[in-house]
């Protein structure tokens, strides 16, 4: 009588194991999930959707962009339609009032986001633009059950209090790329100003919402560095983008990435992130294409409607694709039904992002 055939864990397999237990894997390992066969690809899915089925179950979290300022901004970020130097067909204008601000709240509401975010180009803000902000913030938590992030460039430490004591939750700064290739990507301020930004945003209370950009001409060391980097610094909320070129901006011609890479990508940051939220940002629709529904195997938020300065897919596809890989919206603590949007039955509390 024959003996029944078994076969050993694959290594991705074996890694989560060890991640399930505690383990935090090291910059080689990093660098071999980026580096790995698309042949394996879908176990290496497998293996981080049992991480991410742990921490998170099959919840995915909604956020919503508000760009409050757009353009006239005198720093060289390269891949920013919004920077000095860009010749992106974009609109301009200085931060929208009150008016505005709220609608993009309601907006939020209806899309069934649980965050909305505000953010505004430039360097820095004006203390006068936090006050505003500040005040906005303020009315639309008496109106709404929504959690607030804030990303309006470098911030001081009287600006970080400020923005905390009207209720914002969290301050989104990305630090884009490793601190070794940034001087590539920006010369008008440092890798250093950023992580300083981050530091006054925790000392005043709030939370850290910062990623990076894939795609940038960047080498794999570099997303692996950007990734150890977050996690020194305990990010509660990792975005990752995946570049868009746009016309106009000093990278218009870099186009790089395939969809299996950028899954590749995400599985790096779940790995080594297991219990922090990782979320689907810029350039979903452009490079991840039809298999973006394969990314939330990894990442358990994504953005909802449109960018910045570039359109994202309906919310309704977006709610169709959710649904469609048997997971749920949550909002404000409550399980949403994905094909309607309207609250489940079923709901249970969870922490809303």
């Amino acid at each position: 009588m024959n003996n029944p055939v078994t076969s050993s864990p694959s290594r991705w397999q074996s890694l989560a194991d060890q991640v399930l237990s505690g383990y935090q894997i090291s910059r080689e390992e990093g660098l071999e999930i980026l580096s790995s066969s698309d042949d394996e690809l879908l176990d290496l899915l497998s293996a981080t959707y049992r991480i991410r089925q742990k921490h998170f179950g099959k919840q995915v979290q909604l956020y919503y962009l508000k760009n409050a300022k757009s353009g006239l901004c005198p720093e060289d970020c390269g891949y920013c339609s919004q920077a000095r130097g860009s010749k992106a067909d974009i609109p301009k204008y200085r931060m929208l009032n009150e008016e505005k601000l709220l609608e993009g709240a309601k907006a939020a509401d209806e899309a069934k986001a649980g965050t909305y975010c505000i953010v505004a180009s430039g360097r820095g803000p004006t203390d006068k633009e936090v006050d505003h902000v500040a005040s906005v913030v303020e009315k639309i938590k008496s109106s709404f059950d929504l959690r607030i992030c804030c990303c309006l460039g470098l911030l001081n430490e009287d600006q970080a209090k400020r923005l905390q004591q009207a209720g914002v939750n969290r301050i989104n700064h990305n630090l884009n790329t490793s601190r070794e290739y940034y001087e590539k990507i920006c010369t008008t301020h440092t890798y250093e100003d950023r992580l300083q930004t981050l530091k006054v945003a925790r000392e005043a209370g709030m939370e850290l919402c910062s990623g990076l950009i894939v795609g940038m001409g960047e080498v794999a060391e570099d997303i692996v560095d950007a990734t150890f980097e977050l996690r020194e610094l305990e990010t509660k909320s990792i975005p990752v983008n995946f570049l868009n070129s746009i016309d106009g901006t000093s990278l218009e011609a870099v186009d790089e990435l395939d969809p299996r890479y950028c899954l590749k990508a995400l599985c790096l940051f779940r790995m080594a992130h297991p219990a922090t939220e990782i979320r689907i940002a810029g350039g979903r629709e452009v490079n991840l294409r039809s298999m973006q529904a394969m990314g939330l195997y990894a990442a358990n938020s994504m953005f909802v409607s449109d960018y910045l300065t570039t359109k994202g897919q309906a919310a309704e596809a977006d709610y169709e694709m959710i649904a469609d890989l048997g997971f749920e919206v949550i909002i404000s603590g409550h399980e949403m039904d994905a094909t309607t949007g309207e609250p489940s039955e079923l709901a249970t509390q969870a922490e809303s992002c």
